[in-house]
């Protein structure tokens, strides 16, 4: 027994010390071992009291077992002590239950303080709608026209193990949230079709988009910079590639976004009117299908057996126009998977991926859709 002991101990002097060397290397954050400072003062708050209650935790561990083996140590039957026999102690129960009582509403105290300012989404100075669909994110901003679509930018090579991966490996996006720094932003999240959840580590945010029903949630960036994350609710086959990045900038810089994008909007309304050519939709339309379709029907049109259609020799890629332009607007109510992307993109855009699909992978069509017939349609459905 004692030579067990010895080699554990002998262990634990060659072990442990090397663990504490490499934790003071890598730092805590690399480990993974705990959560982030984070860079709002809801978070860097929400940081202190995790700490705090932590160490209470972490002393009342070691009072407890502390006590605990020593009364086994000093009072063994090797040193010829005998179990004492009594049934109950009225001062001992007391004293176990006021104390823990009392930490308790000690603990309470600044943990009530910190939910109450999590929960305080009032005399916000921006407003965010947030949407979750299966597997992006949609952003509107109330009372401006801005409204845009955030989608997975990491490369399908890297995905596949054809590149090696970045830094950012499936946390990067072609359409960041622009924040104004300094400001209170109030975000209003909710789903469109499964349960989501809109989690950024570093702002402390981590709501359920819940369809049907609109959560709240806010920050305030002080600092200048980008932060990221992903979404923390199990919602489907692509769950892990609906990334979150928000960009946190000067109010200057903030304003000039802004008009930048009130003005591209104006853009893409004034493109319904026009007539593309047919490579002008092909080219938009390959951009269309990568950056929304080859999730789920792949790159190479050839969909995934039994779960997915292929659109290469399809029925509805190679049949009427009028069908294939019902399935793409209006969604499937066969096939649940196939959502509806009316309301996800512009006429233009669903002019272009349909010209594209009917042209694409062998399939060689010839005709065109023009964005003025995917708005006759939309209106046609009202």
């Amino acid at each position: 027994m004692l030579k067990g002991f010895n080699r554990l101990f002998a262990w634990m002097a060659v072990v442990l010390p090397a663990g504490g060397a490499l934790a003071q290397e890598k730092g805590p954050e690399r480990w993974g071992v705990n959560m982030p400072r984070g860079v709002t003062e809801v978070a860097q708050t929400t940081y202190d009291l995790h700490m705090l209650i932590f160490w209470i935790c972490v002393a009342i561990g070691v009072l407890v077992f502390s006590v605990m083996f020593y009364s086994m140590w000093r009072h063994r039957k090797s040193r010829g002590y005998k179990a004492a026999q009594f049934h109950e102690s009225t001062a001992v129960e007391l004293v176990w239950t006021i104390i823990p009582v009392v930490i308790l509403v000690l603990m309470a105290i600044p943990a009530t303080k910190t939910l109450y300012d999590i929960y305080d989404t009032e005399e916000a100075d921006l407003d965010v709608m947030i949407t979750g669909y299966q597997w992006k994110w949609k952003y509107d901003y109330l009372g401006a026209d801005v409204s845009f679509f955030s989608n997975l930018s990491t490369p399908r090579a890297e995905i596949d193990n054809l590149l090696p991966k970045n830094p950012h490996y499936l946390l990067e996006v072609d359409e960041p949230v622009v924040l104004p720094v300094g400001k209170k932003v109030r975000f209003l999240i909710t789903a469109n079709d499964v349960i989501h959840a809109w989690w950024v580590p570093d702002l402390a945010v981590k709501k359920d988009a819940i369809p049907g029903f609109i959560n709240e949630a806010w920050t305030r960036i002080d600092e200048p910079g980008i932060y990221r994350g992903q979404c923390a609710e199990l919602c489907g086959k692509d769950h892990g590639f609906m990334p979150i990045v928000v960009k946190a900038v000067p109010q200057e810089e903030y304003d000039q976004w802004l008009q930048q994008r009130e003005a591209e909007a104006a853009k893409i309304r004034e493109l319904t009117n026009k007539n593309f050519t047919f490579d002008e939709l092909i080219a938009r339309g390959k951009e269309v299908y990568n950056r929304n379709c080859a999730a789920c029907h792949q790159a190479n049109g050839q969909g995934v057996p039994s779960t997915f259609p292929a659109i290469a020799g399809s029925a509805i890629a190679t049949g009427p126009i009028g069908q294939h332009l019902s399935i793409v607007v209006a969604g499937s109510p066969k096939n649940p998977a196939m959502q509806a992307f009316g309301q996800q993109l512009p006429e233009a855009d669903i002019a272009a991926v349909i010209t594209y699909q009917r042209n694409a992978f062998g399939n060689d069509m010839g005709d065109t859709v023009q964005p003025i017939d995917i708005l006759k349609f939309k209106n046609n459905q009202q």
